[in-house]
């Protein structure tokens, strides 16, 4: 899936200079898997964005559902200052009911 063109694309709708948002993915009995974000807006800030990615050009297959998006406190970075993308499947693992494997 194109994690990066998703994150890419929320954080352009959200208008901010820093990361906001994480994507990754969680298995799903019906599709294979699916799309979980992590984001450090406000509750509040959320629902405008979700409205211009529904209206955005992602392809349908890549836009996640709006109860698929939660919230942390800050996304999990590698001392390196890269995203943690171990720290983050397993952040969206929990956070969306699922075990990792």
């Amino acid at each position: 899936m194109p994690h990066i063109k998703i994150e890419e694309k929320l954080n352009e709708l959200a208008g901010t200079t820093e990361q906001s948002f994480s994507v990754s993915a969680v298995p799903d009995e019906k599709k294979g898997e699916r799309i979980v974000v992590l984001h450090t807006l406000k509750d509040e800030d959320l629902p405008p964005i979700l409205e211009r990615l529904a209206e955005s050009d992602l392809p349908s297959l890549w836009k996640p559902r709006k109860d698929q998006f939660f919230h942390v406190e800050a996304l999990p970075y590698l001392g390196s200052g890269k995203l943690d993308l171990r720290a983050l499947k397993t952040k969206a693992a929990e956070l969306a009911g699922q075990l990792v494997q």
